[in-house]
């Protein structure tokens, strides 16, 4: 088989090797995986800069999601069949023309979703349903900030709250990814690259100064300090990414800037002023309470089959051009999911 390796931490241009590897077998619970499709996230990008914990010792084989056909089950796996077109959660080991994960990972899916739609429903559904309906309850009325609202994980946070009737503030670094929220229904869109969004949302709430019912923040730093400061009482943040510290490279200094922007913390503060803070991290989800990651993207798959969720596809690259495809996605250039294509 042949797998997209990263070989060296650094820019994309020369951290990943397609290599031919020996093609791997399933054991007992597994299935392998034909895969037509490897989906990317931004932890991704993160792992590729050297800056991700969880990253596998190098030379590994990034990648959270596939989508491809049932090659060969292991023993005692039931509820799939040899040939079934699947979604499948991979837990590293992604961006290969053939895997092998846990049976309970792989979830059949129709021939008429496509391999970008399914992938975004993969990590990035699964994430948002764990953050917007597992996590916290999001009631109507209730005013809501989703950060990077462009991104994978973005697009669908946003269409579960104004499902749930809440307003929906969204950021985003282009006016183009600005149109796309209104068309979705985001009620206040900024361009974050432009203006304060701190700012921005108390000039649009005025007097009233309400605040934030929950924040959804994937780039950490000082963003999370500003957004922390708009929480009202009741107010949750929930942080599942640090997208501010990422670039082509390690960078000690962006690291500290973002602890830094952090800043100290203290349960007392939040006791005091009522507001909760969440973290979500989906690798330690998968690890510790799978049955809770099969809840997540069941749910987000019948929300997508029951018409309310538009699925963006953002890029679609052969597996040879991963350079460009990480390009793009590090630079915020794209909307939406991300995939690497294996066949046609």
């Amino acid at each position: 088989m042949k797998a997209l390796q990263l070989v060296r931490f650094g820019s994309p241009d020369n951290a990943f090797e397609l290599r031919e590897l020996p093609e791997p077998r399933p054991g007992a619970g597994e299935v392998s995986i034909d895969v037509s499709a490897s989906g990317l996230n931004f932890a991704d990008v993160i792992a590729r800069s050297g800056a991700y914990p969880d990253c596998p010792p190098l030379p590994c084989t990034l990648g959270y999601e596939v989508v491809g056909r049932i090659r060969e089950l292991g023993a005692g796996v039931t509820g799939v069949t040899v040939g079934q077109r699947v979604i499948a959660f991979t837990r590293f080991g992604g961006y290969a023309s053939c895997v092998v994960t846990k049976a309970a990972a792989a979830v059949p899916i129709p021939d008429a979703l496509s391999d970008g739609a399914a992938a975004a429903l993969a990590t990035q559904g699964a994430t948002a349903w764990f953050m917007a309906e597992d996590t916290l309850r999001l009631h109507a009325g209730e005013h809501v900030l989703v950060q990077a609202a462009a991104g994978g994980v973005g697009l669908i946070l946003v269409q579960l709250a104004k499902a749930r009737g809440c307003v929906v503030y969204g950021t985003a670094s282009s006016p183009e990814k600005l149109d796309y929220l209104r068309s979705i229904g985001v009620d206040h869109p900024i361009q974050y690259t432009k203006v304060d969004f701190a700012d921005a949302i108390r000039e649009i709430q005025g007097t009233t100064r309400r605040g934030l019912d929950v924040v959804y923040d994937s780039l950490g730093g000082s963003y999370y300090t500003k957004a922390r400061k708009l929480l009202c009482a009741g107010g949750r943040i929930v942080c599942f990414g640090a997208a501010a510290a990422a670039g082509e490279k390690k960078s000690l200094l962006k690291l500290l800037g973002l602890a830094w922007g952090f800043g100290l913390t203290s349960p007392i503060p939040w006791l005091m002023e009522s507001k909760g803070f969440l973290g979500v991290n989906m690798l330690r989800i998968s690890d510790e309470k799978p049955e809770t990651l099969q809840r997540c993207l069941a749910g987000v798959v019948k929300f997508w089959a029951s018409g309310q969720l538009k699925l963006h596809v953002g890029g679609e690259f052969p597996a040879e051009q991963v350079a460009e495809a990480h390009k793009a996605l590090g630079g915020r250039g794209t909307m939406g999911k991300v995939i690497l294509r294996w066949k046609e």
